[in-house]
Parts: structure tokens; sequence; C-alpha cells
């Protein structure tokens, strides 16, 4: 893809060691034997620094690692994600696990809370950031150490916008919640988290669209709703627009949704239009699912996947 000139800086305050096992079969009290185990860097600020370093996008992660775990972590990462902003504390950086069953084709993840982030430099931290951002793209994505307050991304967010960027959200509960009334430039709650955000379920593409744009007319200006093997779908100020997810062979789901958010950023970066950025994201994210643990796609497959995606507009 063509690189934007548009600044992109990510926030990953809680990334983790992430382990893939392959098991045949999980057998309660009993060990479980993995013959392909992987080890990568992971939280989801990371993945999706390293989705868009992959398709050639300029951007910034700012990281909290701890430990002898976070020196693991900081070597691989070295390798992987040229502009990452280092920020030391003291705890153990969380190892995050995933297990294949493959008898069943099951999918087991296991996350760990994550190391304290000492106030003082959480503030720090937090400013720098800001500040970075200016008037680009301020990534706030994943989850929180239970110590951080549950308003830290919705300040973020209003700082970021006040100055004239553009904050994009990807976490649930509180923390999505209270994002959203600090109305951020772009939101990527999956199904479940939207179900469980407006408490209700929804069956349809038609009504996932009408509760979208509810939360879009409260203040978010776009809201992608990201559909796990069904695809997605974006609503924006003038209209909905609706993807399906592309037919290829999936091997883990682990990082789908960190590649669609930097492929939704980096589209929007080109040429501000929707059906770019869910383009963008939909390819992302069916590069990502081919791949083992959590490796992401490879920036050459994605022109292939981009064309292949179909846009459909909703009108809603």
């Amino acid at each position: 893809m063509t690189p934007s000139s548009v600044k992109i800086h990510v926030l990953c305050l809680n990334p983790a060691l992430d382990v893939t096992y392959h098991v045949k079969k999980l057998i309660p009290d009993q060990k479980s034997r993995s013959d392909a185990a992987r080890h990568d860097p992971g939280g989801n600020g990371i993945n999706i620094g390293r989705a868009l370093f992959r398709m050639g996008v300029d951007a910034t992660t700012y990281c909290v690692i701890a430990g002898a775990v976070g020196e693991i972590l900081q070597d691989m990462l070295v390798e992987q994600l040229p502009n990452v902003m280092f920020n030391r504390v003291s705890g153990q950086t969380r190892i995050n696990s995933t297990i294949i069953e493959l008898d069943t084709k099951s999918q087991f993840q296991i996350t760990d809370a994550g190391t304290p982030v000492p106030a003082d430099q959480l503030t720090q931290l937090v400013e720098n950031f800001a500040d970075a951002v200016g008037n680009g793209y301020g990534i706030l994505t994943g989850s929180c150490q239970p110590t951080i307050p549950a308003s830290l991304y919705a300040d973020l967010v209003n700082k970021i916008q006040q100055q004239g960027g553009r904050a994009v959200v990807d976490s649930h509960g509180e923390i999505l919640r209270l994002a959203i009334e600090a109305k951020p430039f772009l939101i990527k709650p999956n199904l479940y988290e939207l179900e469980t955000l407006l408490q209700v379920k929804l069956d349809t593409k038609e009504a996932i669209a009408e509760c979208a744009r509810q939360l879009q007319l409260s203040g978010v200006t776009h809201v992608c709703v990201s559909l796990g093997d069904k695809g997605a779908l974006l609503v924006s100020p003038n209209n909905s627009v609706y993807a399906k997810a592309l037919s290829v062979p999936v091997n883990t789901t682990v990082g789908a949704g960190d590649s669609m958010v930097a492929g939704l950023v980096a589209g929007f970066s080109l040429d501000n239009q929707p059906k770019t950025a869910l383009r963008y994201g939909i390819a992302c994210g069916a590069g990502t699912v081919m791949h083992a643990g959590t490796e992401l796609f490879q920036g050459d497959e994605l022109a292939d996947f981009r064309q292949q995606v179909t846009i459909q507009t909703l009108d809603i």
C-alpha cells in the first residue's frame, strides 16, 4: 500500500508473551503433550503495531514491559516492530496461553491480568502518548491492568480529539462504555461485546447495523462490528456497509480482530473512505486467521485479499 503521511500511535499498556500449544486432546487430570508450541509477542496493541508495520504504515507503539518475561518480549519486538517505545515497570510481564485441541478443532485461551503500572509512570506515559499523537491517529486497545482506572481511555479520547487527533478504541466492558461517551473517531466491538454493551440479542446484520447506528448517532464517528466468520459491518455518518469474511483456511482466530483494527485505520488514513477502510480490515483479518499462533498476515498477501472483498451498502 502507499504509505500515508498521517501519524499513527498505538498504546499497549498490557502486552504479553503469547504461548500457543497444539495438543491432540485435553484429558482431565492428565498431562497433555504439545508437539508444536509457539512463542510470539502478544497483546492487542502489539499485534496492531506489527500489522501496521507489515502494511508499510509508519506507526509507533508505546509498550509497558516488566521483569525477565518483559526482556524476552523486548528481544522479540526489536526484530518485528522497529518503532516501539519501551516503558519498564516493576513486576513481570504477563504470559497468555492458547491451546488448540486438534481432535475437536477447539480453541482455549487463558489470559493473565498483568502487572500494575505505578501512578506516576502511568501519568507520564499517557501524557507522552497523547502529545505524540497530535492531529494523527491514537489507537487505544486491549485490556488494562485492574489497578488502572476504567476511565483512562475516555480521558485519552477527550485529549486526543480536543487537539485535533482521531481516537480509535478497541476494548470492552466499562472501559468501552466510558470511551464511547467521549465520542471517539472509531470503535470496533465484536458482536458479543456489542450485545453485552447494549444488553440486547442481535440475530441479523440489519439489526446489528441499527444498534451500531444508535452508537454512531450518540457521537462516535464510525462503528465497526466484527462478526467472526460472518465478516464485519461499518456504520459511518453517511451510510452503513457490510462485507462477508473471505473464504480462507482458518488456523486460529487469535490476532484477527487486532489485524482488522490495523486495516481499518490504514484504510482511513489513505483516503478517509469507509469502504476502503472495511476492505483493508477484512483483508487483514483473512490473512491473519490462516497463520498459526499469534502470527499475523504477510504484507504480500493483502493485495489479492483486498480485491476479493465484496462491499454491500445497507442504507441503514
